[in-house]
This record gives structure tokens, C-alpha cells and sequence, in this order.
């Protein structure tokens, strides 16, 4: 089972959405009145507010278009809860294979979401990322490998919510 669509959580779907109402809204007013102040102020060859606004303006125009392109691409999932890995599943993993004295076996927990909501200081880790794409479709007891820049590595899922 391999997943191919971008994938977001109702949550961050809302947060998105919440976003681009700003944009489109106060955002854009506020940098529409920044641009007809520094028109204002003459020349626009040498205006350095007219440019650094309408820069601005460019970044704002483009992040607009990535969320409404997320939006329309992407499909909302709910938390996972099932025994099969998949998107918004919490996997509970224990690195296998050679271990230093010093290195205890140590679980680690991570959280599927797909790739606009990855943070893996909060174990949140990309379906589409090395470790996302060999867990995907695995269940409880099953092992998996994937390549890292250090070389292979090898876990074995000890739980899935």
C-alpha cells in the first residue's frame, strides 16, 4: 500500500485556511497601502520603499498560490487509531541490530503526517521521508529498513495508534 497524494491533518487544513483569509485580507491591504505611500513619495527608479513593498508584495502573492495549492491538492485525513501504519498513525519503534554497550535500546515515537506538517522536533515525520515511507502500510511486530546517509537502518514496530 503506497501512498501517493499529499496529505494534511483537519487541524492543519484549518490553520491554512486561517492563514490565507489574513493574507488575502489584511496582508494584502496593509502592503497595498505601503505601496501607494511610497508611490507617493516620487521617483520610483530610486525609491527603495517602492521596491522593498513590491518585493514584499511578491513573496505575499506567492505564498497566497502555495496555500491555495495546497489546499486544492492535498487530501484531509483524520488520525490514524488503526493497527496499520498510515497518515496520522502514532508508531512506537525500537532500532534493532547492533548496539554500542553504552546505547540501551531506547523506543522512539513518531507521528505520520504528510510532508507540509513534518517536525521532527516534535516527532512528527513526513510520510514521504525515508523512515515515513518504510513504515507506511507496516503493522505492530513488523520490521522495517531504510537508508539513511550513515547507512541502513533497521526497526521493528513495537506499537501502532
Amino acid at each position: 500500500m503506497q501512498q501517493v497524494a499529499d496529505y494534511i491533518t483537519e487541524e492543519k487544513r484549518k490553520v491554512l485556511e486561517k492563514e490565507l483569509a489574513d493574507l488575502k485580507g489584511a496582508k494584502r491591504k496593509e502592503i497595498l497601502e505601503s505601496l501607494a505611500y511610497a508611490k507617493s513619495l516620487g521617483d520610483l527608479a530610486e525609491n527603495a520603499e517602492y521596491h522593498q513593498t513590491r518585493e514584499d508584495q511578491s513573496k505575499l502573492e506567492e505564498r497566497i498560490a502555495k496555500i491555495e495549492q495546497i489546499l486544492q491538492s492535498s487530501q484531509v485525513v483524520t488520525g490514524g487509531g488503526g493497527d496499520i501504519v498510515e497518515i496520522g498513525s502514532k508508531v512506537v519503534v525500537r532500532k534493532e541490530g547492533k548496539q554500542d554497550n553504552k546505547e540501551k535500546q531506547e523506543e522512539k515515537t513518531y507521528v505520520i503526517v504528510g510532508s507540509e506538517e513534518a517536525n521532527m522536533a516534535e516527532g512528527k515525520i513526513s510520510n514521504r521521508s525515508p523512515i515515513g515511507l518504510a513504515l507506511f502500510g507496516k503493522k505492530k511486530g513488523d520490521k522495517v529498513s531504510f537508508q539513511t546517509p550513515n547507512g541502513v537502518v533497521n526497526y521493528k514496530i513495537i506499537g501502532v495508534s
